[in-house]
Parts: structure tokens; C-alpha cells; sequence
């Protein structure tokens, strides 16, 4: 069996002190970057393998990083994960994924099986405005544990949160069409148990009523974020008496159902009906017909969150003060929205 390096035959070979050693490799500023790089550079010449489970015991961290999504076949989703990899990954964090699959029970079962593996945090989107999950969050704090939302969130006390400014790209996306000429604008939104949904619905009315259009109830219609969803809703938009020329979609995939099914009856976009969707998913850019959207900018969400955990990690007299950064979203305006007059 090949023997294996030690902080001692590093520190032999460059005759320093084996508590040099140690501290250049754990990056301790008490160490000047020369000697942090000729250490670095031996012990890579040298194979050398830090213990990372000496180091957990050393530190009382497992450099494992719990994130929990509601599905991870989704681009926004996977773009926060990436955002949050790449900002972990550098200070040593691992990252262990879990799926809700907007199951409440599910995600309970998440929280309790990252809380048995020891991990060092918590990042989750939560699955639905649901009260049975709070007593295990709590707990979670209570153990000084950092836990952060992130896009879908709840207000509990001690829990951080990474979101963007829904009420603002709901406001936004329905002034664009009232700026386009659309006057009856209909809304897809999305379970209004979740506070995202209700904030785009609220950011929508407010649109309206700054710019003197009024409020129709039978414009409004919860939809689920699929193709279908799309395509039923204009259905029944289509059949009032009183049609709508647009629509806000909170999300991009009812948007382009929307989108196929107005295709379909033959109506024109964006010359008889706009639509705007939400989230801004690749495909919004590349179709023939582009679809405007409200960028969520997901790998920015995640990088932010990344870097609450590693403030409440870094101090535990931060981890119980509750940190709400809320990014700004951004129109992408593109075919679906825009009239050429």
C-alpha cells in the first residue's frame, strides 16, 4: 500500500513548523501568501490528501451544504443550484440536492434526512404556504443551524431569504403591454397559497389601476405552470364576451401554451394579442415567435444565498438575525409584447 503524505512531510520538506503548514492549507490570514502558495504547490507535488473528516472534527463542519427544490429538472432551479456550487465550492462545501416535488411531507422528510446527514446549512425554495413544515424550520434555527429561502419563501422568524422583487416584475410586465396599447389585460397566476404568485397578481392590479384600466375578476385565472394550462385558459378567456387583448402569465411555460392555442384560432401576436410570460426560460428566446419574460436571474439568486449561508456560517452571532435581500427583475421585451406601431 502506498504510504501517504503527512502535514509533517510537508513541513520537513520545507522546514517549517508542521502549525505552518496546517494554517497555509486552511487559507489562515495569519499566513503570507508566499508561503500559503509554496505550500499549496508542495503538497500538490507531494500528493498530498487533506483529512477531510479530521478537518470536520477540527472544525465542527461537515462542509456539506443541504439545497432543496421543488423539482431540478426545471432551468430556473438548476441555474440557482449552479449559482450556489459555484460560490460554495471554492471554500470547500459540498452540496447535497433534494427534491420536494411540491410535497409538503416530502420536504419535511428532506429537512429531517439533511439534519441526520449533519449538514452545515440549509438553502430551500419551499413547495407550497404550508404550516406543517414551520416546526421543524424552527428547529433548525433553534440549533444554530443557518436556513435560507430562496425565491418562494415564508416568514418565519430567524429564516434569511434570497427573492426577487415579484410585485415589481408583475407591475412592470403589465405596464409594458399597457404601453404596447393592450387596454383588457388578463393574468394567468399562479397557487396562491405561494407568495411569489400573490405578489405578481398584486404587482398586475396595481399596474391597472395606476394607469386608469379596470379590474376584471373573470381575467384572472390560476393556472399551473405547463403547456396546458396555457392552452385552457384561452379557451376560456376566448369565450367572454368581452375578449382580452393580452395576457401576463406568471410563467413562461403557460405562456407559450397560451401562446400555441392563439396560433390555433388563427389570432395575430402580437398585432391582436400580446403576451408576456414570467421567469425568462431559454426557449422564450429561441422560438420563431420570442416571448417577452421577467428574468428572475436565478444563478445571481444562488450566489446570493451562497453568501448569506457563508456570513451566518462564518459568525453564529448572525445566524438568528434575519438577512432579506430582494433582487431586481429585469423585462426581457421581445416579439410577443411588441406591436409595431
Amino acid at each position: 500500500m502506498e504510504q501517504k503524505n503527512t502535514i509533517y512531510d510537508i513541513a520537513k520538506a520545507l522546514n517549517i513548523t508542521a502549525a505552518t503548514v496546517s494554517r497555509a492549507l486552511n487559507n489562515n490570514p495569519k499566513i503570507s501568501e508566499n508561503t500559503r502558495k509554496l505550500v499549496l504547490e508542495t503538497a500538490a507535488k507531494m500528493n498530498y490528501k487533506q483529512n477531510k473528516l479530521a478537518k470536520s472534527l477540527r472544525n465542527g463542519k461537515s462542509f456539506n451544504v443541504g439545497v432543496i427544490v421543488p423539482r431540478i429538472d426545471s432551468n430556473f432551479f438548476a441555474s440557482v443550484i449552479r449559482g450556489v456550487e459555484d460560490e460554495l465550492h471554492p471554500e470547500g462545501y459540498h452540496v447535497i440536492i433534494c427534491q420536494t416535488h411540491e410535497d409538503e411531507k416530502r420536504e419535511i422528510d428532506n429537512i429531517t434526512t439533511l439534519l441526520n446527514a449533519q449538514v452545515d446549512g440549509i438553502l430551500m425554495s419551499i413547495s407550497k404556504m404550508s404550516e406543517e413544515n414551520e416546526p421543524i424550520i424552527k428547529r433548525v434555527v433553534k440549533n444554530n443551524v443557518p436556513f435560507i429561502f430562496f425565491d418562494r419563501k415564508k416568514s418565519i422568524d430567524g429564516v434569511s431569504s434570497v427573492t426577487i422583487d415579484d410585485f415589481e416584475g408583475g407591475y412592470l410586465a403589465t405596464k409594458n403591454l399597457i404601453e404596447q396599447g393592450c387596454t383588457k389585460i388578463a393574468h394567468l397566476c399562479g397557487d396562491q397559497s405561494l407568495e411569489i404568485y400573490q405578489n405578481r397578481l398584486k404587482g398586475y392590479k396595481q399596474a391597472l389601476l395606476d394607469n386608469g384600466l379596470k379590474y376584471n375578476q373573470d381575467y384572472v385565472i390560476q393556472t399551473k405552470s405547463n403547456l396546458d394550462a396555457g392552452k385552457n385558459a384561452v379557451v376560456q378567456l376566448l369565450a367572454l364576451n368581452e375578449v382580452p387583448d393580452a395576457i401576463f402569465s406568471s410563467s413562461d411555460f403557460a405562456a407559450l401554451g397560451a401562446i400555441q392555442e392563439l396560433k390555433e384560432r388563427g389570432v395575430k401576436i402580437p398585432d391582436e394579442f400580446c403576451v408576456f410570460g414570467f421567469g425568462n426560460e431559454p426557449f422564450t428566446r429561441y422560438l420563431e415567435l420570442s416571448i417577452s419574460s421577467v428574468d428572475q436571474s436565478p444563478l445571481e439568486m444562488g450566489k446570493m444565498a451562497a453568501k448569506v449561508f457563508m456570513e451566518q456560517i462564518n459568525n453564529t452571532d448572525n445566524i438568528k438575525i434575519e438577512k432579506k435581500v430582494v433582487l431586481k427583475p429585469e423585462l426581457q421585451i421581445r416579439q410577443s409584447s411588441t406591436r409595431s406601431n
